[in-house]
């Protein structure tokens, strides 16, 4: 007997009779469905793989580049970090004057991978070898932001790829909070469909979560919707108070984010 859903049950995304592995009707996943991009096990109703991106149904699809299983690397590429850093840490004290397109300064250094801006006590650069490892992801995030908004996104593209990414890989399964850095990291890196599976995966566990419809908004106007993107923006906007309310640590460590996408709805023609 086959192991797909029998033709008795509902699709759980959208109610239409399922038969197979993923609907006919909507293109969500059923039980026992499984990624064509990496194999992951999806959840009853996905339409994105969560972990690499790929649209439930779908042949493969190309995701981030260079995130073939990483784990074996990981653990080199944060000690890589601790490395550069101390080296920082000595060029730091005689000196501050180097420019972000120095090749060293692709990686890490002082005083530009605070999570909060601020230089460490003392004037030192950060150990990353005694940081938390969400300590790690939010200093890479940081960063990879920075240099994107500068026009630097060759450096941007490289911390992504080489030292982000696998190293939230490393940290699976994410939180809310991971899953929002990992879509704005994907969208730098031109790697929208990883992006889009983030917000949507956030959407499923929370619809009115704030930071999923901030990264809905984004990829639904780079796809060219913008009748989708007011959609969630009608959502943000409705959710706002209720959402704030919780504080979530996502939430005041990303307000900005927030703050900007409320302004942008908020004027947007209805």
């Amino acid at each position: 007997m086959s192991s797909a859903v029998t033709s008795s049950r509902t699709c759980p995304a959208c109610g239409s009779p399922a038969s197979g592995l993923f609907c006919s009707s909507c293109g969500a996943s059923h039980a026992g469905a499984t990624s064509a991009g990496c194999r992951t096990t999806l959840s009853p109703g996905a339409k994105f793989c969560h972990r690499c991106g790929t649209p439930a149904g779908s042949a493969p699809l190309t995701t981030l580049r260079g995130s073939r299983d990483p784990l074996p690397w990981a653990v080199a590429l944060v000690a890589l970090c601790a490395l550069v850093a101390m080296a920082a840490a000595q060029r730091f004290s005689a000196s501050r004057g180097s420019g972000l397109d120095a090749p060293v300064n692709a990686l890490p250094q002082a005083g530009l991978d605070f999570p909060q801006g601020a230089p460490p006590m003392g004037g030192r650069a950060p150990d990353i070898s005694n940081m938390s490892p969400a300590d790690i992801e939010f200093a890479l995030y940081s960063r990879i932001m920075e240099l994107d908004a500068a026009g630097k996104k060759d450096s941007a593209q490289f911390i992504a790829l080489n030292m982000f990414i696998p190293h939230i890989r490393s940290m699976e399964p994410l939180n809310v909070h991971m899953r929002y850095d990992l879509g704005r990291v994907a969208e730098v890196t031109d790697a929208l469909n990883v992006a889009a599976a983030q917000a949507d995966t956030v959407l499923r566990e929370n619809p009115t979560h704030l930071l999923g419809l901030v990264l809905a908004i984004r990829m639904a106007r780079l796809a060219g919707d913008e009748v989708k993107a007011r959609g969630f923006e009608q959502r943000l906007i409705a959710a706002e108070a209720l959402e704030r309310a919780k504080q979530f640590p996502e939430y005041e460590a990303h307000k900005d984010d927030i703050q900007n996408a409320l302004v942008e709805a908020r004027r947007t023609p209805r």
